[in-house]
């Protein structure tokens, strides 16, 4: 029998909080575990309490006052019959508490661990700043009927579910600006969604979602008395989730950078530091050689990264690649760049934005170094030898950039691999969404064919759900998840099912489909997906295609000269407001005509088939700085799996985790390779390059380039150092092998930098001499 605790006293007259808790205190130092609760608005009741034993706990609550189950611990229940005013839960470290009617403000705020059941509404700031601690079980909130505005501010991990039932007078389930600052966690929603913040996707559910709520709304309903409401809640048709968007995602802005600032508004180094470089110390008329020297060179080779090769995803040290090349080791330089990534005539070639040439020191006399020429030079190349088997066997989940990059380094490396792809061929977006306008078939297939040529066993058709996915790692040494993203976002405004998804709009295009397009079309989004669909849709027959933004348009002025050439226009900033059937409406009251609005910004990917607990709260495979997944050694994740990125980052990373997997399959410590050091251009002397073209800018023969590139970071053996040391200290020494170092006879140097002044490359550096 339950131990009852009055909150009033033998007259009748309400106690004081302090002294109905102490009351509770009592009871459970004589072994009482559970309480019946008269209050009369008694706040902090429920936690955090324990029994010595460890038994559970359990209260029943009635006219509670706030706070009641604030820092509820594991293993307690407090059920609440009837409203309660606000914060119910707070701070909730693992109990369940159940509300058995309204809650008011800030129910379940900052919780962190355990189970919140509201039979009714919850107020403002509800579910604001819910958190997750990895160690303990994610906290969860279920609402079943609408919440108050400012609902899952600040939230940073988690999962709430809001029912909507009984809701529908309102404009919004969620109340005005719901999850503003929300950087984690997910939140299940039924109802109307208006004035969503800008820092969160809303998207469809995927399988593991029907499968988290159809098997725990039962127990919801259980605790709140309302079973009969399963099957109308279980319609999933109805639901909706919302996640955070990343850091990379929230960045757009239409400030300018950092970087651009100093880079394109500042003189570096000051206004002479193009042409001087001093530190200005005074020598006092010393010149002594040996230890006497106040400063000393030292030849460092490759020991930084040229910028073009720090600034590609890849890595492809194109300054090794142009060296192969003016030595005429023309074979040994394409099957340089095929050692980094499998489709230098795809990508490098074709779709890359190639930041390497953003980069490129070249920039600064003329224009950068032609990186997509060179990157064309290696489609017909074959494979370089693979090393021999080592008998072990890898699977790889999804065809795309990534997967593909993957299992042609770990081919090249002698291991077996399988691939599974769910599609019918592969190649993922580069074939499902990039138009054969801007990659040529037939380069993208002479790719892929080597790829299958090396003997890579691929699956198509081949879609893994969890048993094939257990299955599978029973079957093989190690696993890749490279499935991609292809679960379109799409932003909760009013109409927005009225919208096109715009990934599946130029999958239908190069599926050969024809889509339907009305004459007037409105694409949301001006990146380069954006000006992909924009140029689809008026190849399927739009009259007038309008591309907005918030921001500046991101994609490359190439695709937007293209777009803009067919009669396209772009327009920003434009805050959408609603979608009809005249068109879409902005908040600044314009309406802008339209037959189809496509929406493209971005997607996110269906990881159902793995264990929830290995993903992120944003739904993410939650791998090391090894990309291995945390609670999974011997599965590995990349691409846009973990973060979304361009299709360079995808082929770099696969590089990179085939490295890591190689060491895995043999036996060898995980660790995480840093990233290399950039040369800064102030160790650079260009003046020895003299500007060509600096008008109109054509490149007659790829190899022609290795002329220009001023080999950042790596010795061109151009013997300058060598011809202007007064002291003739300097020798060129070649080694067995075929390599040769500069070295400075410190009898002789003294110190001048020189050496150092005159070097294009900035191979010589100098170090000040402490005595």
């Amino acid at each position: 029998m339950a131990a009852f605790i009055n909150g009033f006293d033998e007259n009748n007259r309400r106690i004081s909080t302090q002294q109905l808790l102490q009351k509770i205190y009592d009871a459970l130092e004589a072994g009482e575990t559970e309480f019946e609760v008269l209050s009369s608005g008694h706040h902090d009741i429920g936690g955090p309490l324990w029994t010595k034993d460890g038994k559970p706990l359990k209260f029943t609550v009635k006219n509670p006052g706030q706070r009641v189950g604030a820092f509820g611990l594991a293993g307690t229940e407090i059920v609440i019959n009837g409203p309660a005013p606000a914060d119910v839960g707070w701070l909730n470290a693992g109990a369940t508490v159940v509300l058995k009617g309204d809650g008011g403000d800030t129910t379940a705020h900052c919780s962190a661990s355990g189970k919140i059941y509201v039979g009714g509404r919850a107020g403002t700031r509800t579910g604001s700043l819910m958190k997750r601690d990895p160690a303990h079980e994610a906290p969860e909130l279920w609402v079943l009927k609408n919440v108050g505005s400012f609902s899952f501010e600040f939230m940073g991990g988690g999962i709430a579910v809001v029912c909507g039932y009984d809701s529908e007078e309102f404009e919004s389930v969620l109340g005005d600006r719901a999850c503003v600052g929300m950087v984690g966690g997910t939140i299940y929603v039924r109802g109307p969604i208006q004035n969503l913040s800008k820092d969160v996707w809303l998207m469809e559910l995927d399988e593991f979602d029907h499968e988290f709520l159809t098997s725990n709304m039962p127990v919801f309903l259980g605790k709140i008395d309302k079973p009969e409401l399963l099957q109308e809640l279980t319609d999933l048709s109805q639901w909706k989730k919302i996640v955070a968007k990343s850091y990379e995602e929230r960045q757009a802005s239409e400030r300018i950078s950092l970087r651009e600032f100093r880079l394109n508004k500042w003189v570096e180094g000051g206004i002479f530091g193009d042409v001087v470089t001093d530190d200005y110390d005074i020598v006092a008329n010393l010149v002594n050689a040996g230890d006497m020297r106040l400063k000393i060179p030292h030849w460092k080779n490759k020991a930084y990264a040229a910028p073009c090769q720090s600034a590609c995803p890849t890595g492809i040290p194109t300054q090794d690649r142009i060296r192969l090349l003016r030595e005429n080791k023309t074979q040994e330089a394409l099957e340089l760049v095929l050692s980094y990534s499998p489709f230098p005539a795809s990508v490098c070639g074709q779709v890359c934005p190639n930041l390497c040439m953003d980069a490129c020191s070249r920039r600064y006399l003329d224009h950068p170094v032609a990186m997509k020429e060179l990157g064309r030079l290696s489609q017909s190349v074959a494979a370089p030898e693979l090393h021999p088997s080592t008998g072990k066997k890898v699977a790889v989940l999804g065809g795309g950039p990534a997967g593909l990059s993957v299992a042609w380094q770990l081919a090249l490396r002698g291991h077996s691999v399988v691939l599974h792809e769910a599609d019918k061929e592969v190649g993922g977006k580069l074939r499902q969404a990039i138009p054969s306008e801007r990659l040529p078939r037939e380069v993208l297939n002479d790719e892929i064919n080597r790829i299958k040529n090396i003997g890579v066993d691929i699956h198509t058709n081949s879609k893994i759900d969890k048993e094939a996915f257990e299955a599978l790692r029973g079957e093989v040494d190690a696993v890749v998840v490279a499935t991609g993203a292809h679960n379109p976002v799409v932003i909760p405004f009013p109409g927005h099912e009225r919208l096109v998804k715009g990934l599946e709009f130029l999958k239908d295009i190069n599926n050969g489909l024809q889509p339907k397009v009305g004459p007037k079309v409105v694409v949301i989004g001006a990146g380069n997906a954006g000006m992909d669909v924009a140029i689809g849709a008026y190849h399927m027959g739009a009259e007038q295609v309008t591309a907005i933004d918030v921001q500046r348009p991101a994609a490359y002025q190439k695709e937007i000269d293209q777009f803009t050439k067919l009669g396209g226009k772009i327009d920003w900033p434009v805050y959408t407001e609603k979608i009809t059937e005249a068109g879409l409406h902005t908040k600044d009251g314009r309406l802008i005509e339209a037959d189809t609005v496509i929406i493209a910004i971005g997607e996110r990917p269906d990881l159902s088939y793995v264990p929830r607990e290995w993903l992120t709260d944003r739904g993410m495979m939650e791998t090391d700085d090894c990309l291995q997944v945390k609670k999974a050694p011997g599965v590995f994740a990349l691409g846009d799996t973990i973060k979304p990125g361009l299709l360079t980052h995808a082929i770099g990373t696969g590089r990179e985790v085939a490295d890591y997997i190689d060491d895995y399959l043999g036996g060898r410590e995980l660790i995480a390779k840093p990233e290399p050091v950039m040369i800064s251009q102030s160790q650079l002397h260009k003046e020895s390059f003299m500007p060509q073209n600096r008008g109109r800018f054509r490149v007659e023969d790829a190899c022609s380039e290795v002329d220009r590139c001023i080999s950042c970071g790596s010795c061109r053996d151009c013997t300058l150092c060598l011809e202007t040391c007064p002291e003739g200290a300097i020798v060129r020494e070649e080694k067995p092998d075929g390599t040769f170092e500069y070295v400075s006879d410190e009898k002789y140097c003294i110190g001048c930098g020189l050496c150092a002044g005159i070097c294009p490359c900035g191979i010589w550096q100098m170090e000040k001499t402490i005595f």
